[in-house]
């Protein structure tokens, strides 16, 4: 269609990183006219759906960051002018894709650029971040500068380190696959890896394709995943199937001395389960990137327990900024201020889902 003015709201974006994308389309578009919230509001509470759905109801197009902002059918039935629904990332689970087609919404993301040509991989930046947090929390990096702003200097352990230590990963996708890699190349890692479909053969094609021997990656059943690793990082995808696959049954499992890492989503973990395990100081440490309610409320115990003290186990908090690289969402705001342009011109719209 052809568009010779629109609404659009801009959620989300927590760095101001859009304006500039999207003034670009207004330079050429005068009837235009762009709004931005950064404030995330949750629609899974009565209070936050009327509350968006009042911010939203005006619009003829919005942009959203990933899942921050969920779109359930009962938001979209609210928002009886929205025409094109643009969000960054080439899938997102947390928008009903059926009601937006009973509503004749256009929905497009974003495409992922891959590296650079390059002698060496080039690990993304969620697998990057995995790294760090391993790494951070392995070696109590954010727990040690704590204590050094704070007037102390070395705190009650010492850091475990992961050379020629265990990797559990759960999932053997993409992200899986880049995490085991750097965990065999780099630190001469066992890695051994589980998820509902995976076996032997898969595993190990695999290991070949990340440029590792066909051994590398050991499947195991999931029990002994998590009994045998020293880091269990979590790499799926989440689904009605896999939400919860990390229960209260596996985490009682884990070494005493293991660390638990999740990068990909909240509710993959039972958060009330991993809350105790660490409450408890059943495993060493815990490093995550997601929650079951992001942004993480104020008042959570994640931000107000004072973790790695008095029997509690090391916790590395970051805010879902696994993906997060500057470069990257500065291009899917290209990509989103692009798709905007094309629907206001009636060209066709790249990366519809």
């Amino acid at each position: 269609m052809t568009a010779s003015s629109a609404t659009v709201a801009v959620l989300d974006d927590y760095q101001s990183l859009s304006p500039p994308h999207f003034e670009a389309v207004l330079s050429t578009h005068s009837n235009v006219r762009v709004a931005y919230f950064p404030e995330t509001l949750n629609p899974r509470t009565p209070q936050g759906l009327s509350s968006l759905a009042s911010r939203l109801v005006d619009y003829d197009v919005i942009v959203t960051m990933r899942e921050r902002t969920p779109f359930p059918a009962s938001l979209l039935t609210q928002l009886p002018k929205l025409k094109l629904l643009l969000t960054t990332g080439p899938k997102n689970a947390s928008i009903d894709l059926e009601q937006c087609k009973a509503q004749r919404i256009v929905v497009a993301g974003t495409s992922i650029a891959g590296p650079a040509a390059s002698r060496y991989p080039k690990p993304d930046a969620t697998t990057q971040h995995t790294w760090a947090l391993i790494l951070g929390l392995a070696k109590h990096i954010t727990r040690d500068h704590s204590l050094i702003v704070g007037g102390a200097w070395q705190g009650p352990c010492l850091s475990s380190g992961v050379s020629g230590k265990t990797l559990g990963l759960v999932g053997l996708g993409r992200l899986g696959t880049a995490v085991g890699r750097i965990a065999v190349q780099a630190w001469g890692m066992k890695v051994i890896v589980w998820s509902p479909n995976m076996t032997q053969k898969r595993a190990e094609e695999q290991a070949k394709a990340a440029g590792l021997d066909v051994g590398d990656f050991k499947y195991v059943n999931k029990e002994r995943l998590f009994a045998e690793a020293d880091v269990v990082s979590v790499q799926m995808v989440l689904s009605d199937r896999s939400r919860g696959i990390v229960s209260d049954k596996e985490l009682k499992l884990m070494k005493r001395s293991a660390l638990f890492v999740n990068t990909s989503r909240g509710p993959l973990v039972d958060e009330g389960a991993l809350l105790r395990a660490c409450q408890g100081g059943t495993i060493s440490g815990a490093a995550l990137d997601v929650f079951d309610v992001e942004p993480l409320p104020r008042d959570s115990p994640w931000r107000t327990t004072k973790w790695g003290f008095d029997g509690t186990t090391d916790v590395v908090l970051s805010p879902h900024t696994g993906y997060g690289q500057d470069d990257v969402v500065k291009d899917w705001y290209r990509q989103n201020a692009d798709n905007l342009r094309r629907w206001l011109d009636g060209e066709e719209i790249q990366s519809k889902l």
